[in-house]
């Protein structure tokens, strides 16, 4: 390397060290200038949570401009240096022309861009305001947020993509490429997917079958093809769930055969309860209402419990039980908290009372015994005193 190809080189780095701080100087002058107006604009000078959340969006999406502005200043001082046939014919005022007219508006397609994600996503996230629940109820209330929070991420995803693609086309032809065969090819690789991808398409329309009718939420409890667990999330082509170990499952959406929501508006806590048949059913019952009566009148559980809790009535006669069937009407996924607790009181209850909750046991039988009986052992035997003379 001669010494002037070195010395190109050194100012080629010099220039790039002076892009990315003055880059950077900028981006931190913007944000404090904009922190000062609005700190000027509230009393106390005193920014609220959703003031700091709004200056540092606009912060970033200024900061993504101005990184790209300063990556395509060095990729342009780069191709010069090494001599490519692109940048042959530019030089510093052609630069300053485009930069102050093309690529002010690539600043502002970038930071629109951001901007109009960001903008997106807060409107996305007050969607739960236009849904309205079916009653005033706490579980009406819950499953209102549900639908809100599975149609919001569905919209945000959607969203982000949409308005990254047309930003890219947007941006291809400020730089002066044709845009057209690109569409065309799009065009071309949609027609494809539509014959060769019939499995994505199939798991696409199901996925928006499941959302338009409601059948599941994030954050409810499902069995999906007899694996159940806790929904993560629902996209457009699979659905997550999490089991009770952390196990993450994926399922396609088209290849979902049976779903069941065990949170679909209201939940029940059911029990088989088995006590000895010596016990007086009825009585099991009482203590049954009023174990169920004090978790009611319970701060911690009152708002859980929906209705008083429903005995069914003598279910079955197992080998060493009578089966009493109970539930608990709950809020969605609260039949879990609720079940737990109503056991522990139970068991206490039913002990205080001495109701047997009977256990296998298993009692070894011999029949009767034989009666004794005497033997004398200096007796003739039977043979031998026949034979006896008299």
């Amino acid at each position: 390397m001669t010494q002037v190809q070195w010395m190109q080189w050194f100012w080629l780095g010099i220039t790039i060290g002076g892009l990315a701080l003055g880059g950077y100087l900028l981006m931190k002058l913007f944000r404090y200038e904009v922190r000062r107006l609005a700190q000027r604009a509230v009393k106390n000078n005193i920014l609220d949570a959703a003031t700091l959340q709004w200056i540092e969006e606009l912060s970033r999406g200024i900061r993504l401009a101005v990184f790209a502005l300063v990556v395509l200043l060095m990729v342009f001082f780069t191709l010069r240096l090494i001599g490519h046939p692109s940048v042959a014919n530019w030089n510093l005022s052609r630069l300053l022309g485009w930069l102050m007219d093309g690529g002010a508006r690539v600043i502002f397609l970038l930071a629109g861009a951001h901007l109009a994600i960001k903008v997106v996503h807060i409107f996305v996230s007050k969607l739960g305001v236009l849904i309205r629940p079916s009653d005033g109820t706490p579980a009406a209330e819950m499953e209102r947020e549900k639908r809100a929070q599975t149609i919001s991420a569905i919209l945000r995803n959607f969203t982000t993509v949409a308005i990254a693609v047309v930003t890219g086309l947007m941006l291809l032809h400020e730089l002066g490429v044709d845009t057209t065969p690109i569409l065309t090819s799009l065009g071309v690789v949609g027609v494809a997917l539509g014959f060769g991808a019939q499995q994505l398409v199939g798991d696409l329309i199901a996925g928006f079958f499941h959302i338009f009718e409601n059948q599941i939420r994030v954050g409810d409890v499902a069995i999906i093809n007899g694996t159940g667990g806790q929904v993560q999330e629902i996209r457009l082509r699979t659905t997550v769930l999490r089991g009770l170990d952390g196990t993450v499952h994926i399922f396609r959406n088209g290849a979902i055969n049976s779903l069941s929501n065990m949170t679909k508006d209201f939940s029940y806590f059911v029990l088989d309860l088995g006590v000895a048949y010596k016990e007086d059913t009825d009585r099991v019952c009482e203590v049954v209402r009023e174990v169920a009566a004090g978790m009611q009148s319970d701060a911690a559980f009152a708002s859980f419990i929906l209705e008083p809790v429903e005995i069914l009535g003598v279910d079955n006669f197992g080998e060493s039980a009578v089966v009493i069937k109970l539930r608990i009407k709950t809020l969605p996924i609260k039949q879990f908290d609720v079940g737990r607790e109503f056991r522990r009181r139970l068991k206490y209850a039913l002990e205080a009372k001495g109701i047997e909750i009977p256990f296998p046991h298993q009692t070894v039988y011999f029949g009767d015994a034989s009666k004794p009986f005497r033997v004398d052992i200096n007796s003739p035997a039977p043979s031998q005193a026949a034979a006896r003379p008299v």
